[in-house]
């Protein structure tokens, strides 16, 4: 099986207005997530698949593959079928353009748990606070017995009942999983997932990935200890930053 990593990348963003090309010492956010790849994953095929020229060229630019996307495509699991169209991977590899800390144990496992039956794939972490718990822009995943994904939300799940809904840091050891945005994708699912009517829940939920649950596809969920810093909010930028000081980068 072939493998690429793909990341979808736009510069539209409700919370965030053109964060891709956020300077964080200097250097657009785009940039340093795609250096982060070249450095923990040279194994793989990547690529961008954006939407405008804007971004294409700072990524060219620098060496990195493109694919120029309709700007108009509802989502960036359809930027990605799109994009799998030129590049012609078995199963894609999706890295989130606003996650500059993925690492080499995140794409493996994703890699690995795509090269089984399921037709998606995906990582979750633990929480290590009750706040990111209650937080609706913390994603959570809960798991069947066989590491299958059951549901994914923004709400507290699962509730803590006998604790008022309040959790403590046993619960969160055990029970609660932080849903990290990283995916892999078998081809094939990629390309009839456009075809597929946003879901019910998924309308509801704001997340893409109920859409495959409501179809009966199924999602791999693999657990990792190492997390990564999302850019959704200009505050986060500077928990980025941070972060490189931390490692000495």
């Amino acid at each position: 099986m072939r493998t690429a990593i793909i990341v979808p990348a736009r510069l539209a963003s409700v919370r965030f207005p053109r964060k891709l090309l956020f300077p964080v010492r200097g250097r657009p956010l785009i940039l340093w997530t795609a250096l982060r790849l070249r450095q923990q994953a040279p194994e793989f095929d990547t690529w961008f698949a954006v939407d405008g020229p804007e971004l294409q060229k700072i990524l060219e630019d620098n060496g990195f593959r493109t694919v120029l996307t309709d700007p108009d495509l509802p989502s960036g699991t359809d930027r990605l079928a799109v994009a799998n169209e030129t590049v012609g991977a078995d199963a894609v590899i999706n890295v989130q353009a606003d996650e500059p800390l993925v690492t080499a144990g995140h794409l493996r496992t994703l890699a690995r748990l795509i090269a089984g039956e399921a037709d998606m794939a995906t990582l979750s972490t633990r929480f290590t606070s009750g706040a990111d718990f209650l937080d609706p822009n913390k994603v959570k995943v809960v798991t069947g017995t066989e590491g299958r994904a059951l549901y994914f939300s923004r709400a507290p799940i699962p509730f803590p009942r006998d604790l008022k809904g309040v959790p403590d840091q046993a619960f969160l050891d055990t029970h609660a999983r932080l849903h990290l945005g990283m995916y892999a994708y078998k081809a094939k699912f990629l390309k009839d997932f456009g075809k597929l009517a946003p879901g019910r829940l998924e309308m509801v939920e704001k997340l893409e990935q109920l859409r495959a649950l409501e179809n009966g596809k199924t999602i791999a969920v693999g657990e990792t200890d190492e997390t990564t810093v999302g850019i959704d909010v200009p505050e986060d930028a500077a928990r980025f930053e941070k972060a490189l000081l931390a490692a000495g980068l």
